[in-house]
């Protein structure tokens, strides 16, 4: 189901509308930079947890194998 091709651009425009009626003009700038730094600590969140999973694959991988001291 393509939820973006349901949408159109009259839809995204009502939309849009009743936003701004229910936040008003000067609260709508605020809520967006709410949610421009949500994705943002989103985005550092999950690179995170890329980096760390890749230093650990790297660390395994990386580990030779050790010979017995026999």
């Amino acid at each position: 189901m393509k939820l973006l091709g349901v949408i159109g651009g009259s839809e995204i425009i009502v939309i849009l509308l009743i936003v701004l009626v229910l936040f008003g003009g000067k609260k709508i700038p605020e809520l967006m930079k709410g949610l421009g730094k949500g994705v943002k600590e989103y985005k550092k969140a999950v690179n995170s947890v890329e980096e760390e999973i890749n230093n650990i694959t790297e660390g395994t991988s990386n580990q030779e194998p050790q010979a017995d001291a026999q």
